[in-house]
């Protein structure tokens, strides 16, 4: 398939079929099932190069007069980058095609060349390891030409279509790795329904000029509901701002939802990596919402310890007071608990966790 640049008029997915084509390229040397490994992570990479693509001239001038006079760059560069991530080098996705025998090398360099958030998501999606495998393959530079023909700029592609690219993909891989699809994809129009019930209460609170609301996921995934919540609210009262906070344990649906926020403009440190049973992410946090589209009929027998030990000890005062279910789901683990603030109007938003 010819690597087209696609129009502003097109759909996520004409889109993320596209960028399914490099499945094309990776047929015989990888398993269908591993084909998510190699094109999410440049799916990302796209999109973060044409987000910082206006901006490169300058965040490299800025970081060059910055490091002739011996000082910390960061600040200087997110200011002028104008997003809360950048990057130093002088490569971009369209430079590295000029060097085709150099592709391995010049493209770790422009990975390290981003803010640290930026490292971490790749580190996750253990991206190294594949462009290593590619190279070894001859697929490397085929690849990377594909992605780097992809118009992923906010311009033509939103933040909200690209969340849908993200989740269609996300699907398409679980299928292919006879996984459940539910475990990483939830309909938007499943994630709107359950906020509009969410916000419903609190319409006139919520219209108040620059009102600020925090509200957390527990089981993030790629950040969908997070996404919308926002959405929903910014369209209602556009001097509102929600702060997002969540916890995912898939390292590739972790670092979509990190890529996401870092581009929306979320702090990434309130999106955490880890078990929410055993690892949680935001202890003594509370939230003005919660909500969640748990994983059901997962059994929670590996953290079961952990869990047990924080209903003994903590009661109420813990995340699981008002009992444990069987062993065998825990989504009904998701049930009601603290962690829902009550805001100083004496509304409590949300009504319980949000967990439900």
């Amino acid at each position: 398939m010819k690597a087209d640049v696609p129009p502003a008029s097109m759909n996520q997915q004409a889109l993320s079929s596209l960028i399914w084509s490099v499945a094309d390229l990776l047929r015989g040397d990888y398993k269908q099932s591993e084909y998510g490994k190699v094109i999410l992570p440049f799916t990302v990479l796209r999109r973060l190069d044409c987000v910082l693509a206006p901006t490169k001239a300058s965040v490299l001038a800025e970081f060059a007069l910055r490091k002739q006079q011996g000082v910390a760059p960061g600040p200087f560069l997110l200011r002028k980058a104008k997003e809360s991530f950048f990057n130093t080098s002088a490569l971009d996705m369209k430079t590295l095609m000029g060097d085709q025998d150099h592709i391995r090398e010049n493209l770790f360099a422009y990975l390290e060349g981003f803010s640290p958030e930026v490292r971490d998501i790749f580190e996750r999606f253990e991206f190294q390891g594949q462009i290593d495998t590619l190279a070894k393959r001859g697929l490397l530079y085929l690849v990377t030409e594909r992605f780097a023909n992809v118009d992923l700029h906010p311009d033509t592609v939103s933040n909200s279509q690209m969340g849908l690219v993200f989740e269609e993909l996300i699907r398409k891989f679980a299928e292919l790795s006879n996984e459940t699809a539910g475990e990483h994809f939830t309909p938007r129009e499943v994630i709107r329904l359950m906020v509009n019930l969410l916000f419903i209460e609190d319409d006139d609170v919520l219209g108040k000029q620059h009102v600020v609301r925090t509200i957390y996921d527990p089981t993030a995934g790629t950040g969908g509901m997070l996404s919308v919540a926002g959405e929903y609210l910014a369209e209602h009262n556009p001097q509102a701002r929600l702060t997002m906070f969540g916890q995912e344990l898939n390292a590739e649906s972790y670092a979509i939802c990190k890529a996401d926020m870092l581009i929306k403009g979320q702090d990434v440190a309130n999106i955490v990596f880890g078990n929410t049973f055993s690892e949680d992410g935001h202890p003594h946090r509370k939230f003005d919402y919660m909500l969640s589209n748990p994983p059901f009929g997962v059994e929670w027998k590996k953290v079961e310890k952990e869990i047990r030990k924080e209903h003994e000890s903590k009661g109420f005062n813990g995340r699981f007071g008002p009992g444990l279910p069987r062993v065998s789901d825990g989504s009904l683990l998701f049930h009601g608990d603290p962690a829902v603030a009550e805001a100083s109007d004496g509304v409590n938003f949300g009504g319980g966790d949000g967990k439900d």
